[in-house]
C-alpha cells in the first residue's frame, strides 16, 4: 500500500477530525475508497473509536432512485420520498461523520430525473442537517475515475491528489486568518471581472478558516479557503470552470441576481440540470456561501468540487444552504435542500474588494508578493 495513504488516513483522524478515544465514528466509504476505508480503520482503531462503516455507493442511489421514481405516488414535485428515521437515529447518535468519496462513475446518476434528485434531497434533508451537526469530515482517495475525469495518469492524479491533501495545514491556517479578519470586519464585498459584477453584504456574518480541521470549523480534507455566507445579493456573475453537477456536465453558467435571489440564468451546457437545482426550493435560488480559494498546491481543475474549489486564483460561490458556522448565534441564514458550488477564474482581469479596498486583484492577495494596488 502506498504510505501516503497511511498519512492521508493520520491527518483526516487526527488534524480534520480530531476523533478521540470513546467517539461514536460513521465511516461512509465509497466504492473505490477501500483501500483509505482500511488504513482510516485502523487508525481508529488505534485512537480507541467506536466504528461504523455504511457503503455510499453513487450506482446503489441511481438503481434506488429509479425505481422509486418509477414506481412510488408522485407529484408535480415528484416521488413521494419518506424520510430514512434509521439513517436519521445513526447520525443522530454519531460524534463524527468521515466522508471517503472515490467512485468508480463519476456520471452515475446523470440519467436519474431532476425531479426525483429534488424529492430525494427535500426527504433525506433531516438526515443530512443531522450529519452536517456532528464533526464531519469529507475527503478523496485517487480512483481511476477520479483521474480519468480529470484528464490525468493514475500516477499523476496520485501525485496531484497527496500534494493537496498533505500539507503544513497549520502554516496555511496562520496566512488564511489573515483574510477571516477582514471579512470579518467587512460590510460589503464586490467581485468584478469579465461579465461579473456582483455585490454582496457580509455584515454581521462570520468567515471561517477553513484549515481542513473541524478545530476551525472546516469540514473538507483537503481545504484550503476562506469562506462566509452573503445576502442582499445583487448584480451578475459569471462562472467559467466547468464541472459535473448531480452527473451531468455544466459549463459557462450566468447568474443574474435582484433583491438577493437569481432571477435569471443560462449556461452554455446543462442548463436544465442549473434550472432543476434552482427549482428545488425558494432557498436555492438564494446564496449560501461565498468562498475564497487559497490552496496553492492545488494548481489545476480536476472537474471535482473537493479540490477546484479550494484552488487558488479561484473564487465560488454556492446556491442553497448558508452554514451555520457563518452566522452568529440565534440568526437563520439561508436554507435549502441544496448546497451547490459554482466556481470563477479570477486570475486575470479581475478584483475583489471589501467595503471598497481591494484586497485581491488578478488572484493575488495584497500581502503577497505581486499584488499591484
Amino acid at each position: 500500500m502506498d504510505e501516503r495513504i497511511r498519512e492521508h488516513a493520520e491527518t483526516l483522524v487526527d488534524w480534520s477530525a480530531r476523533v478521540e478515544a470513546g467517539d461514536d465514528v460513521v465511516v461512509r466509504v465509497a466504492e473505490g475508497a477501500h483501500d483509505l476505508a482500511v488504513a482510516v480503520a485502523e487508525v481508529l482503531g488505534e485512537r480507541g473509536a467506536t466504528v461504523v462503516t455504511t457503503y455510499d455507493s453513487a450506482e446503489v442511489s441511481r438503481a434506488y432512485l429509479r425505481a422509486y421514481g418509477e414506481d412510488s405516488i408522485s407529484s408535480d414535485d415528484g416521488p413521494d420520498f419518506e424520510t430514512p428515521a434509521h439513517e436519521l437515529a445513526l447520525y443522530e447518535r454519531a460524534d463524527v461523520v468521515l466522508s471517503l468519496g472515490g467512485g468508480r462513475n463519476t456520471f452515475a446518476t446523470a440519467d436519474v430525473p431532476g425531479e426525483t434528485r429534488q424529492a430525494a434531497a427535500r426527504a433525506t434533508q433531516p438526515v443530512r442537517e443531522a450529519r452536517l451537526a456532528t464533526d464531519w469530515v469529507s475527503t478523496v482517495h485517487p480512483t481511476r475515475s477520479l483521474a480519468q475525469q480529470a484528464g490525468m495518469s493514475v500516477e499523476a492524479y496520485r501525485d496531484f491528489v497527496y500534494d493537496a491533501i498533505l500539507r503544513d495545514w497549520e502554516s496555511l491556517a496562520e496566512e488564511m486568518g489573515q483574510l477571516k479578519e477582514i471579512l470579518d470586519a467587512g460590510s460589503k464585498v464586490r467581485l468584478v471581472s469579465e461579465n461579473t459584477d456582483l455585490r454582496l453584504s457580509i455584515e454581521g456574518r462570520i468567515a471561517v478558516n477553513s484549515a481542513a480541521s473541524v478545530a476551525y470549523d472546516s469540514h473538507n480534507l483537503p481545504s484550503g479557503e476562506v469562506f462566509t455566507a452573503p445576502f442582499d445579493t445583487e448584480g451578475q456573475v459569471s462562472f467559467d470552470v466547468p464541472m459535473t453537477i448531480s452527473g451531468a456536465r455544466v459549463r459557462d453558467v450566468h447568474l443574474q441576481f435582484e433583491d438577493g435571489r437569481v432571477v435569471d440564468y443560462s449556461a452554455a451546457a446543462g442548463e436544465e440540470t442549473l434550472g432543476d437545482i434552482l427549482d428545488t426550493d425558494e432557498g436555492a435560488r438564494r446564496l449560501g456561501e461565498l468562498g475564497i480559494g487559497m490552496n496553492r498546491g492545488i494548481d489545476r481543475v480536476t472537474d471535482n468540487i473537493l479540490f477546484d474549489e479550494k484552488m487558488g486564483d479561484t473564487v465560488h460561490l454556492a446556491l442553497g444552504r448558508a452554514y451555520d458556522a457563518c452566522l452568529p448565534e440565534g440568526e437563520s441564514g439561508n436554507d435549502s435542500a441544496v448546497h451547490v458550488d459554482l466556481i470563477t477564474d479570477v486570475s486575470e482581469r479581475s478584483r475583489l474588494e471589501v467595503d471598497g479596498e481591494v484586497i485581491q486583484r488578478n488572484g493575488r492577495f495584497r500581502w503577497e508578493t505581486g499584488f499591484e494596488s
